[in-house]
């Protein structure tokens, strides 16, 4: 092998990196990202993804890259670096594409979403979905979904755009106190001008989205992604007539749903009922 080529660091964004390396290697071999995507059957667009980060190298396409580079088995090796996420396998993907992401939209039918969430309530999420789990195992879930709300800390990027259905201001996740504080958190946040966010109210009726939760992510040099939400279980897509689809489920959805200033109010007005509700003896 020509090049001297080092693992890896796992604490340096390994899919960053090893898309960096992909990169390298293809401009060394003067390829473009649709010829290196064609004995892959992969469009160029998913090779640039790859490349960026915002798609995991699959362990196939490693052992493929390892052939036309002449570099061993380091793609391959390295693949086993981006297995080593804080996250549900099912749910890794599309968290790593989101850190990257410049615009979110999401709605969210039954839960406040991970990004929005406190700590008491991601607990309590946590606690329902795991009622066996050790206390130090539930830890570690919290701290996780708190490191990726760590996202807002930017004061302008990612725009973060959520469509709440009244369900999950309903829904006392936790009792109300953990509810008031919840809500007032995600009020905050649209005050300071860092959140979009729109309530589906049950008035609406039926909608686009019934079906179930929908993240879309869109990146300044890469395809947007759709991400659906199951029980235990996630879909990240990347075809572009699917993601399509989602595009304008959401879209109806946003002209369906109150307007952020009349949201603002409702769940300002909900938060003080949870408060109210806390302090009856």
């Amino acid at each position: 092998m020509s090049q001297n080529l080092k693992p890896l660091d796992p604490t340096s964004s390994p899919r960053a990196m090893l898309g960096a390396e992909l990169r390298h290697h293809r401009e060394k071999k003067g390829m473009s990202q649709n010829e290196l995507g064609k004995p892959l059957f992969v469009s160029g667009a998913l090779i640039g993804m790859l490349e960026i980060g915002v798609r995991k190298m699959q362990p196939e396409f490693a052992a493929k890259f390892d052939e036309i580079f002449g570099t061993e088995d380091f793609f391959l090796r390295n693949c086993e670096v981006l297995k080593k996420s804080q996250y549900p396998d099912h749910f890794a993907e599309a968290a790593e594409a989101e850190a990257t992401a410049v615009m979110i939209k999401q709605y969210a039918p039954l839960l406040i979403p991970g990004l929005l969430q406190t700590e008491a309530y991601a607990r309590a999420v946590f606690r329902a979905y795991n009622p066996t789990a050790t206390e130090e195992e539930i830890d570690e879930l919290v701290k996780a979904r708190l490191q990726r709300a760590k996202l807002l800390a930017h004061p302008t990027l990612p725009t973060v755009w959520v469509v709440l259905d009244e369900a999950a201001l309903r829904r006392a996740v936790g009792g109300s106190a953990v509810m008031a504080e919840a809500l007032r958190h995600i009020t905050g946040l649209m005050r300071r001008h860092r959140i979009i966010v729109q309530v589906l109210s049950f008035g609406a009726g039926a909608h686009a989205a019934m079906g179930g939760a929908l993240k879309l992510m869109e990146f300044d040099d890469a395809p947007r992604l759709a991400y659906l939400d199951g029980l235990a279980s996630g879909q990240l897509l990347d075809d572009p007539a699917a993601v399509r689809r989602y595009v304008l489920a959401y879209d109806l959805l946003g002209a369906s749903a109150l307007s952020p200033e009349a949201s603002l109010a409702l769940m300002e007005s909900v938060a003080e009922d949870y408060a109210h509700e806390d302090q009856q003896p």
